[in-house]
């Protein structure tokens, strides 16, 4: 019973500290993507897109700007600073093809098979199950839909003390795991081609070595 406790308090702990730093940035300039991922997605007019951890919906506007009137963007986000910045830019511009979800990426409130491409820069290493975030992904494509995510992955598994630091996650790397690990997580919710389209070198974060790794995957037709 205590070590379920303690659990729940760790986990409550993280999401208190991860919520802080991300509404700290909410009205910053600071850059909050690792990654190219709408770049690399080659959205098309007329898609729906889902970005998972939008942010202040620098991608949701600009994938707005690409589907057009006829196409929509989700942008999932769990922090009110955040969707509350970003909500003002959308009135601001006054664009009707977008929306913005208060969410936990593990738990999107969106119907099955509405997407055509979900993106996403640098959130899914938050995560404490990356399969379970995963399957939602694959749950929300279309047939034949794709994903693109960039994230920060570890070169090799973190030492506990890490893994359980709550600023460490807030900073990108404490909720990383490895390659092995990550692409596990992405077949085991259904996907089953997995392309790298960017890699970096190890680099330093903290006291650890990590990556930053761009991947896609197509959701299948089912036969």
């Amino acid at each position: 019973m205590k070590m379920v406790e303690n659990e729940t308090h760790n986990k409550t702990t993280l999401n208190k500290t991860i919520k802080i730093e991300y509404n700290k940035k909410a009205s910053s300039s600071c850059c909050l993507s690792c990654g190219g991922a709408l770049e690399l997605a080659k959205v098309k007019p007329n898609e729906i897109i889902i970005d998972l951890g939008s942010g202040r919906g620098a991608e949701v506007f600009k994938a707005s700007e690409i589907t057009g009137k006829n196409g929509f963007v989700y942008g999932v986000d769990f922090t009110d600073e955040m969707l509350n910045t970003a909500e003002r830019t959308r009135e601001k511009l006054n664009l009707s093809n977008i929306e913005f979800i208060k969410s936990d990426i593990s738990e999107i409130p969106l119907k099955n098979e509405i997407a055509d491409v979900v993106i996403s820069n640098c959130v899914i290493n938050h995560a404490p199950d990356k399969q379970k975030v995963f399957k939602e992904i694959f749950r929300v494509l279309k047939s034949n839909g794709r994903f693109v995510v960039s994230d920060v992955i570890a070169d090799t598994e973190l030492p506990d003390e890490v893994k359980l630091n709550p600023e460490a996650w807030a900073k990108c790397y404490g909720g990383a795991i490895t390659k092995e690990e990550y692409f596990n997580a992405v077949a085991n919710a259904g996907f089953n081609n997995i392309e790298v389209l960017e890699e970096s070198l190890p680099y330093e974060k903290g006291e650890v070595l990590v990556k930053s790794i761009t991947i896609r995957s197509i959701k299948k037709e089912k036969i």
